[in-house]
């Protein structure tokens, strides 16, 4: 009888924080509500059981009437769910993070976050508006907070035990060796675009020698152009082990070591992205050896304005 196949179910123990983060996640940006609470229930009926929100995504209602819909179903506990949701940049004054905190716990009708991360490094103009614009239509920065201020006092959501551990989003490797320079609590999460045209891998031995999980979103490439599941080599392999481009490009993510968050209001795809299968030993090294390309989808590491651009052709 075959051994089954565990990497879809791999969990990355936390050094810094308590327990361990499955490294095949769900994320929730999906902009219309009720078809992120099917997609969040499609998931959590498949296998998922790490979920990325944010306050940014406004949709943190409709994951928490998901997550309580299968608690009360049987089919889920939530000790075994392990919720992440972000700050936003408008929330980074000190006074303003345990609110913040507080609202995303109410909104996801959950006790405690496992992973409470600040969005991006970037903090805009304190207040309910998240994305402030001035009369040319320039964001709005706030100068008046470092990102270290924003740090302490997410630590302090870490003393009151409600927050599990806490990390970063969107941040470049010389603002995150800052931090952990200066950090009382260290990093458990840094959540990056990453994917084979991006393999941060200078970030990714950072974040290992420091038992930081590195999080890939956008471990497709989002579908753009030039797509990753379009790439030679990796459509090569996906031939060859029977299983498609996709889920090779996320075997990839999780036998590197890293956690991912894949996206979809698609069952069928909901369902092909955690159906995960580990690769040969030659796969990997042919993916991170002969896949060239090198791209960057999302600029938000460089103003903290998220979006996914399209490439011109």
């Amino acid at each position: 009888m075959a051994t089954p196949d565990m990497l879809r179910h791999t969990r990355i123990p936390l050094k810094h924080g308590s327990g361990s983060m499955p490294a095949v996640g769900f994320g929730t940006l999906i902009p219309d509500p009720l078809a992120t609470k099917q997609a969040t229930r499609t998931a959590l009926e498949v296998g998922f059981r790490q979920l990325d929100c944010a306050e940014r995504y406004r949709n943190e209602e409709a994951v928490g009437e998901a997550i309580q819909e299968s608690i009360r179903a049987g089919t889920l506990r939530r000790e075994d769910l392990f919720v992440t949701t972000k700050l936003w940049n408008s929330n980074h004054r000190p006074d303003r993070v345990e609110a913040a905190f507080d609202a995303s716990c109410r909104r996801l009708q959950v006790d405690y976050i496992d992973a409470y991360l600040i969005h991006t490094p970037f903090a805009f103009q304190p207040g309910d508006e998240q994305d402030p614009r001035d009369e040319q239509g320039h964001v709005i920065y706030d100068s008046g907070v470092t990102l270290i201020e924003t740090w302490r006092a997410l630590e302090n959501l870490v003393d009151g035990g409600r927050c599990r551990s806490i990390g970063l989003s969107d941040i470049t490797l010389e603002k995150l060796r800052e931090i952990v320079a200066a950090a009382r609590i260290m990093p458990s999460v840094v959540q990056v675009e990453s994917h084979p045209y991006l393999p941060e891998w200078e970030l990714l031995d950072f974040c290992q020698e420091h038992s930081i999980v590195l999080l890939a979103f956008a471990p497709l490439g989002h579908g753009l152009e030039p797509r990753v599941t379009d790439d030679p080599i990796i459509a090569a392999i996906a031939r060859r082990v029977r299983k498609t481009p996709a889920q090779v490009a996320l075997a990839w993510a999780a036998q590197r070591g890293t956690a991912f968050l894949t996206t979809s209001t698609n069952p069928e795809h909901i369902r092909e992205n955690f159906d995960i299968a580990t690769l040969p030993e030659d796969a990997i090294r042919e993916i991170r050896d002969g896949v060239t390309t090198k791209v960057r989808f999302n600029q938000v590491v460089g103003t903290g304005v998220p979006g996914f651009i399209p490439r011109p052709t």
